[in-house]
């Protein structure tokens, strides 16, 4: 997978970005940064790749010599990006060190392994030591109108896949079993990898990640399915909704219809101009003021884009101001321990558009679907 939307002014917007904040390069390895920067999907290895951005000179990528087939077989050579190739006996980290020639502040990616944090101190002992994500969390984190136009399939896709739950939840089949066909199903609506499948089933959906597990569905359960995965364009999709095996219990009635009104209230309240922490307070204050607050135990939601958790964090505490073109969901959830439980979630996008407020990227029925038992 290279990350098809990947676009040649990422790097220069970048560089740009760095000398701005005093940084003198970026030091980015495989993740989701080198990703979003190059398209390239390298692998992680003890064998360092890293793509280095001067805020002045021209970038570069360390590769292992053996990697070098892989790195130009992705869009890198096509940015513009020089690729070094290194043997097994030599140094990369000096290879960078000598390219450098003394930076005072480098940005280090988000995800660079421990070993090679010392390995880039000790190769560049005069060099202050930051995170990349100082310059590159606020790039990503507002969508481009081709990025939203990719995280808007990766939602019809996995929205496809909702609509055959009928197919894969019935009495009598273990949770593991239904989600197997489940990931089938992602794979075969439009994505090229599957990232997770949450089946809660009965008291399994009261841990909100609890994944598959051998429990066996039976008549009358509430079933929490949370889903997602990544396209062959590189961007997410995430999306929970509720099914019941039969007619569901009262109780799972009574707090699903507060749930409801909660993520109503939470798209109603976010649009650009709002912070991430206010859509938070809108759904707990309805799920709260029903008594429900202390079975709402995470965060409202996360954003979304390459990575199906990064900024901005909906969540208490996050003053970040919604922006047109972040890209985010808004899920809160009810949890009864030993019972059941229930989560809605979509992705949505703040857009100025209409005056203002969110599109849904997922557009499947936000009520519980009853499954004949």
């Amino acid at each position: 997978m290279t990350g098809h939307l990947v676009a040649p002014d990422r790097l220069s917007h970048a560089r740009n970005a760095a000398a701005e904040a005093g940084i003198d390069a970026l030091l980015v390895t495989p993740g989701p940064d080198l990703r979003w920067l190059t398209g390239y999907h390298a692998l992680p290895l003890e064998r360092l790749t890293c793509l280095v951005l001067p805020a002045e000179g021209e970038p570069f990528m360390v590769a292992p010599g053996l990697e070098v087939p892989a790195v130009h077989s992705s869009p890198v050579p096509s940015l513009g990006v020089e690729v070094l190739g290194w043997g097994e006996t030599e140094d990369p980290y000096a290879l960078i060190a000598a390219r450098l020639a003394g930076p005072r502040r480098v940005g280090l990616a988000n995800r660079m392994w421990a070993e090679q944090v010392l390995r880039m101190r000790t190769a560049l002992p005069g060099a202050e030591q930051t995170l990349a994500s100082a310059v590159l969390g606020p790039l990503r984190i507002r969508k481009s109108p081709a990025e939203i136009d990719a995280l808007r399939r990766a939602g019809q896709a996995i929205d496809r896949v909702h609509a055959r739950m009928h197919e894969f939840l019935r009495p009598g089949r273990r949770e593991r079993d239904a989600g197997r066909d489940i990931a089938a199903a992602i794979l075969a609506e439009g994505h090229v990898t599957v990232d997770f499948v949450i089946v809660g089933s009965g008291p399994n959906g009261a841990s909100p990640h609890h994944e598959v597990g051998d429990r066996t569905l039976q008549t009358g359960d509430v079933v929490v399915v949370d889903i997602g995965g990544t396209t062959a364009e590189g961007y997410s999709s995430d999306c929970t909704r509720m099914y019941t095996l039969g007619a569901p219990p009262q109780e799972f009635l009574d707090y699903f219809l507060v749930l409801h009104e909660a993520q109503l209230a939470a798209c109603a309240h976010a649009r650009p101009g709002v912070t991430a922490e206010s859509v938070d307070a809108a759904a707990r204050r309805v799920i709260s003021d029903a008594g429900y607050g202390e079975h709402f135990i995470h965060r409202t939601g996360h954003g979304i884009g390459i990575e199906t958790h990064e900024d901005p964090y909906i969540v208490e505490g996050n003053t970040t101001v919604l922006e047109a073109g972040m890209a985010f969901s808004i899920e809160p959830g009810i949890y009864l321990a030993g019972r059941h439980g229930a989560r809605i979630e979509d992705i949505v996008v703040a857009t100025d558009e209409g005056g203002g407020g969110i599109e849904r990227l997922n557009t499947t029925d936000r009520d519980y679907v009853v499954l004949e038992a």
